[in-house]
């Protein structure tokens, strides 16, 4: 499927082609963003996801920046390393899945209130087919969070977003929401003086 029209099948090639699951495949047991960014990330939970609601963390690893003072419902994690997500005290249940290979969730339409994904949309090969998976288990009005820094592992990351900065990879991140069937995005900068910086694109089914 072609992710996004006009765009060659080249813009979401990798410096690194092998399979993904061999370059996750031992824990990393470290946050990819400093402590600013994660205050960020983790006030936009605040406000945008309701308590008490069943939450879909995509992407995710040992910790979710959820607000620790929140409840909810559930948290359904998703990741490429056992031994991470089985650390994160957040998730009521995980799962391990290539994204890559297959943009499939096996989970259920409309079942739930709010779906995270922080820095790492960079290495998305076929992020409109799997943004559309996100849409159809959200329910009506819920908000998909796509969170992302400056960093990345470069081999890792697709060609496309490594020809941009951050302004115009929030401007792509967009264009794959709406590609996908989301009817409203909205955006936040976070750009502190010596911290990470921190674009976010919020859109709603």
């Amino acid at each position: 499927m072609e992710q996004l029209p006009g765009l060659p099948a080249a813009a979401f090639e990798k410096q690194d082609p092998t399979p993904d699951a061999e370059f996750y495949d031992f824990p990393r047991f470290v946050t990819h963003i400093d402590a600013g960014a994660i205050a960020a990330v983790t006030s936009v939970y605040r406000d945008v996801f309701p308590a008490g609601g069943s939450l879909l963390d995509l992407m995710s690893s040992w910790v979710s920046h959820l607000p620790a003072d929140v409840a909810y419902a559930s948290v359904v994690g998703h990741g490429m390393n056992e031994e991470e997500l089985a650390a994160n005290p957040r998730f009521s249940r995980w799962f391990i899945q290539d994204f890559n290979a297959d943009p499939v969730l096996k989970l259920d339409d409309a079942s739930f209130d709010g779906a995270g994904l922080c820095v790492s949309v960079q290495y998305l090969q076929r992020p409109v087919e799997l943004f559309r998976e996100v849409g159809r288990v959200l329910r009506p009005g819920a908000p998909f969070v796509v969170s992302f820094s400056n960093r990345c592992f470069p081999t890792k990351a697709v060609a496309i977003w490594q020809a941009m900065r951050g302004p115009d990879q929030q401007t792509l991140v967009g264009a794959y929401m709406r590609a996908a069937g989301f009817a409203e995005t909205s955006t936040r900068t976070f750009v502190p003086p010596g911290g990470d910086p921190l674009w976010v694109v919020i859109a709603t089914v």
